[in-house]
């Protein structure tokens, strides 16, 4: 692990994946339209579910009430930020927030096949984050475990941002920069690994020049 003092300016917005393999610009942007639209629509049925006026999510996330109109309604696609501030304000994960973006129900409870898991793509700047066991909203976890996949320049926004609950990770591929609070800035490679409250400002970015790809886990703290 190095300590490290650079940063970076790449923001991260939000689509889901289904499969692998080359698709068109066409194709994508269409994936990513649809894709908007359903993360938005499940943000609206549970503010709704959870008796939240757009003004109150507004004043809980620092988000305006157009942009988050605008991603109930699929017209924009959420930052990392953005999505991790609605699931605390409402109490959530952001498994929950993906509930309806599964691919097919969990055959067994206890494990999650690859083909199982549902992944979330800030398709602006090319973090992967797919969900693995444990991580199924519908199982009631506290936690989430997933595993990171972070293209070349990505981020996880241009600005710090915290929330509720803690989270611990462990780079096996790449070189990850993390910040954190007043403490600074590392440098993390291969076997090192962090944790941190997350109501701790902070930030990640990949500082390799190939993919970085990172475990995680994140408690979720539940809502006051």
């Amino acid at each position: 692990m190095r300590r490290d003092t650079a940063g970076s300016n790449h923001d991260s917005d939000a689509r889901n994946t289904t499969g692998s393999g080359p698709r068109s610009p066409v194709a994508r942007d269409d994936e990513a339209r649809d894709v908007d639209a359903a993360v938005g629509r499940r943000i609206r049925e549970l503010r709704k579910r959870h008796g939240l006026s757009l003004e109150a999510v507004a004043g809980s996330t620092g988000l305006s009430i157009g942009f988050l109109s605008q991603i109930e309604r699929g017209l924009s696609s959420p930052t990392l930020r953005a999505l991790t501030s609605l699931a605390d304000a409402m109490g959530v994960s952001i498994a929950d927030l993906l509930q309806q973006q599964a691919k097919t129900r969990l055959a067994t409870p206890a494990i999650t096949r690859s083909r199982e898991r549902s992944s979330l793509v800030m398709w602006k700047s090319g973090i992967t984050k797919a969900l693995l066991a444990g991580g199924n909203a519908a199982a009631g976890a506290q936690f989430s475990f997933s595993v990171l996949d972070f293209d070349l320049a990505a981020t996880s926004g241009a600005e710090l941002y915290k929330h509720r609950g803690e989270e611990a990770g462990y780079v096996v591929k790449g070189r990850l920069r993390l910040s954190v609070g007043a403490e600074g800035h590392w440098l993390l490679d291969p076997g090192d690994s962090f944790h941190f409250r997350s109501d701790q400002l902070h930030r990640f970015e990949n500082a390799a020049r190939t993919h970085t790809v990172v475990v995680m886990v994140n408690l979720n703290a539940p809502a006051d």
